[in-house]
């Protein structure tokens, strides 16, 4: 037995193939609109990346050469940390094997990174990361630093100044301070 249809609902276009039909074009029309929506942002985002590509970082360092004063201005075995916050360098007035000499140690610890201090009192640079120790010279006597503070290239310039180049770097292991450019002798 049938049950009679409501009033009005035939009317109305209210069959359930009908609902289901609207509710298909509904969806299907929703569908294809988020495919073209996402295909247009990735084209878009596709263009630009290309555009960034075509326009690279500009990176702009500090220069690798500074001045550091006159050689005069530093006593026997002082260590002037005046160069750290910008430069990243100590400049030391010590012997090195029994010769009085100028050099600029590089401020990196050589086991992971971080920048000693400069222990006045105890004479030596201590990291506080891992606790390397390094005599006055830069050489490593405790913890787990496996190699000796580097040193950078230092010469007088033409105006009789101390010039430290940061781009030339110099090795006590590999023999590398034995190098004349690494050093200034004094008397």
């Amino acid at each position: 037995m049938s049950t009679p249809e409501a009033p009005g609902r035939a009317a109305r276009g209210g069959s359930r193939r009908g609902f289901f039909r609207s509710c298909c074009r509904y969806l299907c029309g929703s569908f294809l609109a988020t495919g073209f929506t996402a295909l247009v942002a990735t084209c878009v985002m596709w263009l630009l990346g290309a555009w960034r590509f075509m326009f690279p970082n500009v990176v702009i360092e500090a220069p690798t050469k500074f001045s550091a004063g006159f050689p005069e201005d530093y006593g026997a075995g002082q260590v002037d940390s005046q160069y750290i916050a910008q430069h990243g360098v100590w400049i030391v007035r010590h012997e090195y094997e029994g010769r009085p000499q100028i050099y600029a140690l590089r401020a990196v610890c050589t086991h992971l990174g971080c920048t000693p201090t400069w222990l006045e009192t105890e004479q030596r640079f201590k990291c506080p990361c891992h606790g390397s120790g390094f005599y006055k010279d830069g050489i490593n006597f405790e913890g787990p630093a496996p190699r000796p503070l580097e040193r950078y290239a230092i010469r007088i310039a033409e105006d009789g100044q101390l010039e430290v180049d940061k781009s030339r770097k110099y090795q006590e292991e590999l023999g590398q301070w034995l190098d004349p450019e690494c050093f200034i002798e004094v008397g």
